[in-house]
């Protein structure tokens, strides 16, 4: 079982194949400061090779996901004589982030609750599943503050699409979880928190049915395909394919099935 760290900024709670992790920072609406982040790569580097970790579910303290970036943190980056070269650095650490929650071998779902800004919605833009309830508020509101959504705006276009993108960074709208649900941004839109929290239950149940390492292929097999030669990406299909067949977790997978009985890995009982 992985040894996971002591952050400052988050919450960790593991129970069994879940991690559960709170951006815990409420007094400022859960502001993706830099040491929140350096510490949210950490956790990722931690679990990233640990199949025992099959899904990580991603929250805000306070009953509100994330306000987006710290502008207070910013503030020092604003200076007329700061060094755009150290600015741009920083603000580059937040892409590699993203690219790494992006790539996790593990399950990603957030739970939307409250607001999701800037930042805060492009968190939920590289989930594999996000729920929200109708009452969550969503922006992306960079331009208003004079900058760009540089590091979250290539990961918007690919769940939203150019032209709802181009329109929702450019205007910066405001909008809520039922418009986000229709937008792709989000699954599932519930009517309320505990509505939320079933259709967590539900999702778990789906993906604990899902083999982890064939989950983590799955998942490798459809990010490669947006940037990579149809040909190599089958051919790393096929790999991935003979690798999961032959591994203990294929070989458990037919049997189960053959026999008509629920696969070790399954340890919900649902």
């Amino acid at each position: 079982m992985t040894d996971l760290p002591n952050p400052r900024m988050l919450l960790l709670d593991r129970r069994g194949p879940n991690l559960y992790v709170t951006l815990n920072n409420p007094e400022r609406r859960n502001a993706l400061s830099g040491e929140m982040v350096e510490e949210l790569i950490e956790v990722l580097d931690a679990i990233a090779p640990d199949r025992s970790v099959r899904t990580l579910i991603m929250r805000g303290a306070g009953g509100f996901f994330c306000a987006g970036g710290d502008i207070k943190g910013f503030k020092a980056g604003f200076q007329a004589d700061a060094d755009p070269r150290a600015i741009a650095a920083s603000n580059r650490t937040f892409g590699d982030f993203l690219i790494r929650l992006n790539t996790l071998p593990q399950t990603v779902i957030m739970l939307v609750e409250g607001a999701a800004m800037g930042g805060g919605l492009g968190l939920v833009c590289v989930s594999d599943v996000a729920i929200c309830d109708q009452h969550t508020r969503f922006s992306m509101t960079e331009t208003s503050l004079g900058i760009p959504p540089a590091q979250i705006a290539p990961f918007v276009a690919e769940r939203l699409g150019i032209t709802q993108s181009r329109r929702l960074m450019l205007t910066g709208a405001r909008f809520k979880g039922e418009e986000a649900l229709k937008l792709g941004l989000v699954h599932y839109c519930e009517g309320n928190a505990v509505g939320m929290e079933t259709r967590l239950e539900e999702v778990l149940d789906q993906i604990d049915r899902s083999a982890p390492a064939a989950n983590a292929a799955t998942k490798d097999i459809v990010l490669t395909s947006r940037h990579t030669d149809l040909s190599d990406t089958l051919d790393m299909a096929a790999r991935h394919f003979a690798d999961c067949m032959l591994s203990d977790e294929g070989r458990e997978g037919v049997s189960a099935f053959l026999e008509k009985r629920n696969a070790r890995w399954i340890v919900r009982g649902k």
